[in-house]
């Protein structure tokens, strides 16, 4: 099985909001934008293994209050591929020339998973007066790293499955063992995972996301590769600007490992690291919704994000 963009074919399917690029010398981002041009803009940052369609549902919504952009990732969706160049320094880097040159004026920014720690980069690092105010849907702050300030690592919660999705299709789908993947799962990844493998690997082939995703995304947060030049505490003692955080499901089980994005520790040392930096932190807790509101629920999401926003700017 080959996908991604030398296969577009085999690859891509239409969605409802038309497509667009931008160039960012090194990359093309592919994106999506929805709502009026006279309101305030506001940018999505997927997260792993997710394309700008992921937002597709709550784009409507919030499009009533914002001029959205929702944008693929380098190595995601329709961007380009960049073998060996998976950090978020430069995906980050990525985004500020995008708000710079693509959308030409001040964001809020609201990414989910690892699009939520690129959130969190940009409120620390985009360009004076780029980010109005920063969301982080679920981030894995720390979880996310192979050595973290607090709590566990990439190593004790999902990162085994990233490495497995490596393993069986390889840098950008160069290996494509599908079946070889199913077949190996139930063995190779450790028993807390077993249960989200069989979710996601359900059905007769990889589904829509998978083919849009470049395993060596997942083979950066294994190694560390991706946080390498970018410390989370340093990262988050550097915010400048509000941000909401929501923390979904999370577990820890018997043997220590993380069941979720984030734990209770992480997040806590988070929201105390970004408030030591002189921000406001609004942290509201989900235990019952999935990895993705956006997805799951956009109406709750849209509500979320506007009435947050709503009072950011009555304050």
């Amino acid at each position: 099985m080959r996908f991604g963009p030398d296969y577009p074919d085999t690859t891509y399917v239409p969605h409802a909001h038309p497509e667009r690029t931008f160039d960012t010398g090194e990359v093309v981002l592919n994106y999506a934008v929805a709502g009026d041009e006279s309101l305030p803009a506001l940018l999505l940052v997927p997260g792993q293994f997710e394309s700008w369609w992921g937002y597709e549902k709550a784009m409507p919504l919030l499009a009533e209050h914002f001029q959205v952009f929702a944008v693929d990732l380098r190595g995601q969706g329709r961007s380009t591929r960049t073998p060996g160049r998976y950090t978020l320094d430069n995906m980050g880097n990525d985004l500020v020339r995008f708000v710079a040159h693509g959308i030409g004026r001040p964001v809020i920014c609201s990414g989910l998973s690892s699009g939520g720690v690129l959130s969190a980069w940009l409120s620390a690092y985009a360009l004076p007066g780029q980010i109005r105010a920063a969301v982080y849907e679920d981030p894995p702050l720390f979880a996310s790293e192979t050595t973290p300030a607090i709590g566990q690592s990439i190593k004790q919660s999902i990162g085994g499955m990233f490495a497995l999705w490596n393993k069986y299709l390889g840098d950008q789908w160069s290996i494509g063992d599908w079946d070889g993947m199913v077949a190996a799962a139930p063995h190779e990844l450790p028993p807390h995972l077993v249960p989200l493998s069989k979710a996601l690997l359900s059905g007769d082939g990889p589904p829509q996301n998978m083919k849009e995703y470049d395993p060596e995304w997942g083979r950066a947060f294994w190694t560390g590769t991706v946080a390498a030049s970018c410390d989370h505490e340093r990262m988050l003692s550097s915010v400048k600007c509000p941000v909401l955080m929501t923390h979904h499901f999370r577990m820890i089980d018997a043997q220590g490992r993380l069941l979720g994005a984030l734990s209770d520790i992480q997040a806590e040392y988070a929201r105390t690291l970004v408030e030591k930096a002189g921000n406001a932190v609004t942290y509201q807790s989900f235990p019952r919704m999935g990895h993705s509101m956006h997805g799951q629920d956009p109406e709750l999401f849209a509500k979320t994000l506007v009435d947050w926003a709503t009072a950011l700017a009555a304050a």
